[in-house]
Protein backbone atom coordinates (compact mmCIF):
# COMPACT_ATOMS: atom_id res chain seq x y z
CA UNK A 1 0.00 0.00 0.00
CA UNK A 2 2.91 2.44 1.04
CA UNK A 3 4.41 1.44 -2.68
CA UNK A 4 1.30 2.57 -4.13
CA UNK A 5 0.85 5.91 -2.69
CA UNK A 6 4.62 6.72 -3.55
CA UNK A 7 4.09 5.91 -7.14
CA UNK A 8 1.09 7.81 -7.12
CA UNK A 9 2.71 10.58 -5.45
CA UNK A 10 5.32 10.80 -7.89
CA UNK A 11 3.00 10.14 -10.92
CA UNK A 12 1.18 13.39 -9.70
CA UNK A 13 4.29 15.21 -9.39
CA UNK A 14 5.71 14.88 -12.86
CA UNK A 15 1.91 15.69 -14.54
CA UNK A 16 2.01 18.64 -12.85
CA UNK A 17 5.70 19.68 -13.63
CA UNK A 18 5.21 18.55 -16.84
CA UNK A 19 1.84 20.86 -16.83
CA UNK A 20 4.24 23.87 -15.22
CA UNK A 21 6.78 23.48 -18.29
CA UNK A 22 4.08 25.33 -20.74
CA UNK A 23 3.87 27.80 -18.68
CA UNK A 24 7.21 28.81 -18.18
CA UNK A 25 8.83 30.61 -20.90
CA UNK A 26 11.83 29.26 -22.48
CA UNK A 27 15.28 31.64 -21.93
CA UNK A 28 15.45 33.85 -24.75
CA UNK A 29 18.68 33.52 -26.64
CA UNK A 30 20.60 36.31 -26.84
CA UNK A 31 20.72 38.52 -30.13
CA UNK A 32 23.49 37.99 -32.44
CA UNK A 33 24.57 40.80 -34.52
CA UNK A 34 26.92 40.40 -37.78
CA UNK A 35 29.17 42.67 -38.28
CA UNK A 36 31.54 42.75 -41.39
CA UNK A 37 34.79 44.16 -41.58
CA UNK A 38 37.67 44.46 -43.18
CA UNK A 39 40.18 42.99 -40.58
CA UNK A 40 43.73 44.48 -41.55
CA UNK A 41 43.07 48.46 -41.28
CA UNK A 42 45.61 48.72 -38.05
CA UNK A 43 44.79 50.52 -35.55
CA UNK A 44 40.94 50.61 -36.47
CA UNK A 45 40.52 46.61 -37.68
CA UNK A 46 42.90 44.22 -37.38
CA UNK A 47 44.27 40.48 -35.98
CA UNK A 48 46.64 41.10 -33.53
CA UNK A 49 49.40 38.10 -33.05
CA UNK A 50 47.12 35.30 -31.65
CA UNK A 51 44.54 36.20 -34.52
CA UNK A 52 42.50 38.09 -32.17
CA UNK A 53 40.34 40.61 -34.24
CA UNK A 54 40.99 44.26 -32.09
CA UNK A 55 40.98 48.17 -33.34
CA UNK A 56 39.09 51.07 -32.57
CA UNK A 57 36.41 49.93 -34.80
CA UNK A 58 35.76 46.41 -33.02
CA UNK A 59 35.97 48.33 -29.70
CA UNK A 60 32.63 50.42 -30.71
CA UNK A 61 31.59 47.82 -32.42
CA UNK A 62 31.13 45.08 -29.70
CA UNK A 63 30.57 48.46 -26.82
CA UNK A 64 27.47 48.83 -28.87
CA UNK A 65 26.53 44.91 -28.98
CA UNK A 66 27.23 44.84 -25.49
CA UNK A 67 24.95 48.00 -24.47
CA UNK A 68 21.92 45.99 -26.96
CA UNK A 69 22.24 43.17 -24.80
CA UNK A 70 23.77 41.38 -27.94
CA UNK A 71 26.63 39.13 -29.00
CA UNK A 72 29.04 40.67 -32.52
CA UNK A 73 30.16 38.01 -34.73
CA UNK A 74 32.53 39.21 -37.54
CA UNK A 75 33.31 38.47 -40.82
CA UNK A 76 35.98 39.94 -42.84
CA UNK A 77 35.85 40.40 -46.41
CA UNK A 78 38.15 43.95 -48.52
CA UNK A 79 36.83 47.34 -48.13
CA UNK A 80 35.09 47.23 -51.34
CA UNK A 81 33.18 44.37 -50.99
CA UNK A 82 31.84 45.40 -47.98
CA UNK A 83 29.25 47.54 -49.12
CA UNK A 84 27.75 44.96 -51.48
CA UNK A 85 28.11 41.94 -48.69
CA UNK A 86 25.81 43.79 -46.79
CA UNK A 87 23.53 44.84 -49.18
CA UNK A 88 22.97 40.66 -49.91
CA UNK A 89 22.35 40.14 -46.60
CA UNK A 90 26.20 38.40 -45.38
CA UNK A 91 25.77 40.42 -42.12
CA UNK A 92 23.76 43.08 -40.30
CA UNK A 93 25.91 45.81 -39.72
CA UNK A 94 29.70 47.28 -41.09
CA UNK A 95 32.02 48.32 -38.63
CA UNK A 96 35.23 49.60 -40.78
CA UNK A 97 35.90 53.19 -40.46
CA UNK A 98 33.19 53.55 -43.43
CA UNK A 99 32.69 57.21 -43.87
CA UNK A 100 29.58 58.79 -44.34
CA UNK A 101 28.97 60.18 -47.88
CA UNK A 102 25.87 60.93 -50.32
CA UNK A 103 26.96 58.29 -52.51
CA UNK A 104 26.87 55.80 -50.18
CA UNK A 105 23.95 56.67 -48.04
CA UNK A 106 21.81 56.47 -51.39
CA UNK A 107 22.80 52.64 -50.95
CA UNK A 108 22.58 52.28 -46.83
CA UNK A 109 21.86 53.89 -43.82
CA UNK A 110 25.25 55.01 -41.25
CA UNK A 111 24.68 55.34 -37.76
CA UNK A 112 25.78 59.15 -35.89
CA UNK A 113 29.69 59.00 -36.43
CA UNK A 114 31.84 57.61 -34.25
CA UNK A 115 35.11 58.49 -35.55
CA UNK A 116 36.60 61.70 -37.80
CA UNK A 117 36.97 61.23 -41.61
CA UNK A 118 39.93 63.34 -42.94
CA UNK A 119 42.40 62.40 -45.98
CA UNK A 120 46.25 63.64 -46.10
CA UNK A 121 49.36 63.01 -48.85
CA UNK A 122 52.41 61.49 -47.60
CA UNK A 123 55.75 61.60 -49.85
CA UNK A 124 59.21 61.28 -49.56
CA UNK A 125 61.44 63.81 -47.85
CA UNK A 126 63.35 64.23 -50.97
CA UNK A 127 60.82 65.09 -53.52
CA UNK A 128 60.04 68.15 -51.84
CA UNK A 129 56.57 67.95 -53.43
CA UNK A 130 54.00 70.86 -54.01
CA UNK A 131 50.18 69.76 -54.50
CA UNK A 132 48.89 73.23 -52.78
CA UNK A 133 49.05 76.76 -52.45
CA UNK A 134 49.26 78.67 -49.96
CA UNK A 135 45.55 78.82 -49.45
CA UNK A 136 45.27 75.03 -48.91
CA UNK A 137 44.38 75.03 -52.78
CA UNK A 138 44.87 72.11 -55.02
CA UNK A 139 48.02 72.63 -57.93
CA UNK A 140 45.93 70.40 -60.24
CA UNK A 141 49.16 70.53 -62.69
CA UNK A 142 51.84 69.59 -60.01
CA UNK A 143 50.31 66.23 -59.79
CA UNK A 144 51.41 65.28 -63.58
CA UNK A 145 53.90 63.07 -63.86
CA UNK A 146 53.72 61.96 -60.52
CA UNK A 147 52.53 58.15 -59.31
CA UNK A 148 49.80 58.26 -56.33
CA UNK A 149 48.89 55.33 -54.02
CA UNK A 150 45.08 54.78 -53.11
CA UNK A 151 43.29 52.09 -51.43
CA UNK A 152 40.98 50.93 -53.63
CA UNK A 153 36.70 51.87 -52.82
CA UNK A 154 37.48 54.45 -50.52
CA UNK A 155 36.70 57.94 -49.99
CA UNK A 156 40.28 59.04 -51.27
CA UNK A 157 39.62 56.91 -54.33
CA UNK A 158 36.25 59.46 -54.91
CA UNK A 159 38.02 62.61 -54.20
CA UNK A 160 40.68 61.85 -56.60
CA UNK A 161 38.76 60.90 -59.59
CA UNK A 162 36.47 64.00 -58.89
CA UNK A 163 39.40 66.33 -58.27
CA UNK A 164 42.32 65.31 -59.62
CA UNK A 165 41.03 63.27 -62.65
CA UNK A 166 44.17 63.23 -64.98
CA UNK A 167 46.28 62.35 -62.40
CA UNK A 168 48.73 59.27 -62.37
CA UNK A 169 46.67 57.04 -59.80
CA UNK A 170 47.76 53.64 -58.29
CA UNK A 171 45.03 51.54 -56.79
CA UNK A 172 46.19 49.09 -54.18
CA UNK A 173 43.80 46.59 -51.88
CA UNK A 174 45.47 47.89 -48.94
CA UNK A 175 47.17 50.63 -47.01
CA UNK A 176 50.47 48.07 -45.99
CA UNK A 177 50.52 47.53 -49.54
CA UNK A 178 51.00 51.01 -50.27
CA UNK A 179 53.91 51.45 -47.86
CA UNK A 180 56.07 49.02 -49.31
CA UNK A 181 55.54 50.64 -52.76
CA UNK A 182 56.56 53.72 -51.80
CA UNK A 183 59.66 52.59 -49.67
CA UNK A 184 60.45 50.81 -53.00
CA UNK A 185 60.42 53.91 -54.77
CA UNK A 186 57.54 52.72 -57.19
CA UNK A 187 55.38 55.60 -55.50
CA UNK A 188 55.62 59.83 -55.39
CA UNK A 189 53.06 59.88 -52.75
CA UNK A 190 49.95 58.21 -51.27
CA UNK A 191 46.79 59.91 -50.05
CA UNK A 192 45.40 58.13 -47.02
CA UNK A 193 44.05 58.38 -43.24
CA UNK A 194 46.96 60.69 -41.45
CA UNK A 195 46.03 59.18 -37.98
CA UNK A 196 46.58 55.56 -39.25
CA UNK A 197 49.44 56.52 -41.12
CA UNK A 198 51.01 58.58 -38.36
CA UNK A 199 50.94 55.47 -35.84
CA UNK A 200 51.82 52.65 -38.07
CA UNK A 201 54.68 54.51 -40.75
CA UNK A 202 55.32 58.33 -40.38
CA UNK A 203 56.14 57.50 -36.16
CA UNK A 204 58.49 54.18 -37.10
CA UNK A 205 62.06 54.25 -38.33
CA UNK A 206 61.02 53.38 -41.74
CA UNK A 207 58.56 56.40 -42.20
CA UNK A 208 62.08 58.91 -41.16
CA UNK A 209 62.33 60.16 -44.73
CA UNK A 210 58.76 60.63 -45.66
CA UNK A 211 56.40 63.58 -44.70
CA UNK A 212 53.14 64.81 -44.90
CA UNK A 213 52.61 67.51 -47.92
CA UNK A 214 49.34 69.62 -47.80
CA UNK A 215 46.86 70.50 -45.27
CA UNK A 216 44.01 67.62 -43.54
CA UNK A 217 41.56 67.39 -46.06
CA UNK A 218 38.08 67.39 -45.05
CA UNK A 219 36.21 68.26 -47.47
CA UNK A 220 32.14 66.46 -46.30
CA UNK A 221 31.62 66.12 -50.18
CA UNK A 222 33.59 63.74 -50.24
CA UNK A 223 34.71 62.45 -47.17
CA UNK A 224 31.99 62.90 -45.23
CA UNK A 225 31.06 63.62 -41.84
CA UNK A 226 33.02 60.86 -40.19
CA UNK A 227 32.54 57.09 -39.79
CA UNK A 228 29.29 55.38 -38.93
CA UNK A 229 28.02 51.82 -38.53
CA UNK A 230 26.42 50.85 -41.98
CA UNK A 231 23.41 48.93 -41.99
CA UNK A 232 20.75 48.00 -44.52
CA UNK A 233 18.15 50.77 -45.56
CA UNK A 234 14.68 49.83 -43.59
CA UNK A 235 16.16 48.79 -40.30
CA UNK A 236 15.15 52.16 -38.71
CA UNK A 237 14.61 50.35 -35.02
CA UNK A 238 18.20 48.53 -34.87
CA UNK A 239 19.05 52.47 -36.19
CA UNK A 240 17.74 54.24 -33.59
CA UNK A 241 19.42 51.78 -30.77
CA UNK A 242 22.45 52.00 -32.12
CA UNK A 243 22.58 55.66 -32.28
CA UNK A 244 21.29 55.76 -28.79
CA UNK A 245 24.36 53.59 -28.07
CA UNK A 246 27.15 55.71 -29.91
CA UNK A 247 25.52 58.91 -28.45
CA UNK A 248 25.72 57.23 -24.60
CA UNK A 249 29.15 56.39 -25.48
CA UNK A 250 30.39 59.92 -26.43
CA UNK A 251 28.71 61.59 -23.31
CA UNK A 252 29.94 59.52 -20.91
CA UNK A 253 33.86 58.96 -22.17
CA UNK A 254 33.77 55.73 -23.79
CA UNK A 255 34.85 56.69 -27.22
CA UNK A 256 37.43 59.14 -25.45
CA UNK A 257 38.75 56.20 -23.52
CA UNK A 258 38.85 53.89 -27.18
CA UNK A 259 40.13 56.77 -28.66
CA UNK A 260 43.17 56.69 -26.44
CA UNK A 261 44.27 53.32 -26.43
CA UNK A 262 45.48 53.92 -29.92
CA UNK A 263 46.05 57.36 -30.23
CA UNK A 264 47.43 60.66 -27.97
CA UNK A 265 44.16 62.38 -29.14
CA UNK A 266 40.28 62.03 -29.60
CA UNK A 267 39.40 60.87 -33.67
CA UNK A 268 35.78 61.08 -32.75
CA UNK A 269 33.25 64.14 -33.52
CA UNK A 270 33.01 66.19 -30.49
CA UNK A 271 30.16 67.89 -31.59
Amino acid sequence: MQGDMNMKTLFAAATLALALVGLVPAARSQEVLKVGSECTYFPFNYRDADGKLKGYDIDVADEIAKRLNAKAEYSCLKFDGLVPALLAGQFDLIAASLSITPQRLERIDFSVPYRLSIGQFVAPKAKKLQLFDANNNVLKQNFKGIRVGLQRGTTYDSWFQAIVPDAQVVRYETVEQMYLEIKAGRLDAIMTNPMKTYLEFLSKPDGAGFEVVGPQITDEKYFGTGAGIGLRKGNEALLKRIDTAILAMKADGTLDKFSKIYFPFAIYPMN
